[in-house]
Order: C-alpha cells, then structure tokens, then sequence
C-alpha cells in the first residue's frame, strides 16, 4: 500500500515553495491555514489534510500525483501521470468515508426543481414567441438549471471536518468549485448555504422570464444591452449577496 514519506514530501514542498519565490506566511495565507501548518509540513511533522492537496498542488504547479510522489514526472510519464492524476483527483474529493449527497436524503427540492424548471422555460417559450429577445435570459436559465439540479440533487451535504478546524474559503467537490472570498465555509452554514442557493435557483428560473417580460415593455426594453446587464447584475448579485451574509450569520 503507497504511504507518504513525511521527510520526503516536506523537503519537496519546501523546494518548489522556494522555487516559486514564495514565504511560508505567503503559501498558508493562500490556503487559508496558519504558516505554522505548512512549517509543519516541511519538517515532516504532518502532511496537509486530504482537501489541501489539490490546491496545494494547482498553487506549487504540480500535478496531485507529483506532489504524492514527491517528485516532478519526466516527459516519458506523462500519459500515466494524467490517468492517474483522475484517479487521485477523485479519491482524495471523497475522502475516507462516502460522502452524504443530496439524492441520498427525500426532500421536495427534487420536485420544486422539477416544477421551476418547467415554468421557466415555459416563460421563456411565451417571451420568444412575443417578440423578446432571449439571449441573455436563456442563458441565466440555463446556468439556474445547472446549479439547482448541482444543489438540489448531487450537493455533498456535509463538509469534512477540515472545514471547521481551518478557514477555507473555497468549496471543491470533483470538476465543481465555489470561491467566496472572505467567507468561511463550515459546517454550521453549509446547510444554509445549500438551502439559500436552491431557493435563489428555482426562484430564478420563474421570476426572470417575468422579468425580461417586464422590462422589455419599459423604455429600457429598447436599449436592449443595458436590458441585458441589469439581468446579469441582478442575478449575480441576489445570489452572491444573501450567500454572503447566511454564510456570515451562521459561520
């Protein structure tokens, strides 16, 4: 069974950390953990926890399998190197244990999902066939749709115990990624944030064909790009916003 040569993985990171031109302090602060952590890495006191490893590696630009190896891969290996870099990617995403998914638990999102999807390319339907221009709300409709079905069916409901002994900021579940920049995941808002996120995303996929609709028939409906921005900023906006503050209320 393959195990980590603690010394060895150390001395490694240490190497490309230098090589990249960066501190201790510079390195911890970009994961989100103290510098005395990755002091701690490079004397082979401990190894990072299985969620750092990616972005341990994307920062000290490695691949997950070289920063296991401790060792840049030669030309030679490059093919084996990217089927296992998937294999690693997801072993490490999963963890020890299997992660508990939306799909595992009976909910009525599934159907309010279902329901929202419907209505809002119905809308959608009604606003094309009387003349609106779609562009810009099929495409908030189409990212509405995979989101919600992202958080309604597949979300992880629990974060690892990582999240609630450091300060991360970034949620990694396989090819999904969530940055909120000065907001702590953990497991006291997770469960907020998935709910916040999944009302935003069924709602949005009523509401905005509405609202094209609205607004189409306004003065603004004529200057068709600023019509298109407002959509933008008030989608991204009535997301991101309230994620921000549940996350901070509950962190």
């Amino acid at each position: 069974m393959f195990k980590i040569d603690k010394q060895k993985f150390g001395m490694f990171v240490a190497e490309l950390r230098k090589d990249k031109g960066y501190t201790q302090k510079e390195l911890a602060k970009h994961l989100f953990i103290s510098d005395k952590a990755v002091s701690k890495w490079e004397t082979g006191a401990s190894i990072p926890d299985t969620a750092l490893l990616i972005p341990l590696a994307d920062f000290l630009d490695v691949s997950v399998t070289e920063l296991l190896m401790c060792e840049k891969m030669t030309h030679d290996h490059i093919l084996e190197t990217d089927k296992v870099e998937d294999i690693v990617k997801v072993a490490i995403t999963f963890g020890d244990e299997p992660a508990e998914r939306a799909y595992h638990l009976k909910s009525q999102w599934p159907f309010l999902y279902g329901l929202s999807l419907l209505v809002g390319w119905g809308g959608i339907l009604l606003n094309y066939l009387d003349g609106q221009q779609v562009d810009v709300l099929r495409t908030i409709m189409i990212l509405s749709a995979i989101f919600g079905a992202y958080f309604c069916f597949f979300v992880k409901t629990k974060l690892p115990v990582f999240y609630d002994e450091n300060h991360v900021n970034v949620f990694y579940d396989v090819a999904f990624r969530m940055n909120m920049p000065g907001l702590k995941f953990n497991n006291r808002n997770w469960p907020h944030i998935i709910k916040n996120i999944r009302v935003w995303m069924c709602l949005s996929m009523v509401i905005f064909p509405m609202l094209n609709y609205m607004i189409s028939n306004t003065k603004l409906g004529y200057l068709s790009h600023i019509k298109n921005c407002l959509l933008l900023v008030i989608f991204l906006s009535t997301l991101f916003i309230p994620v921000y503050v549940t996350g901070k209320k509950y962190g």
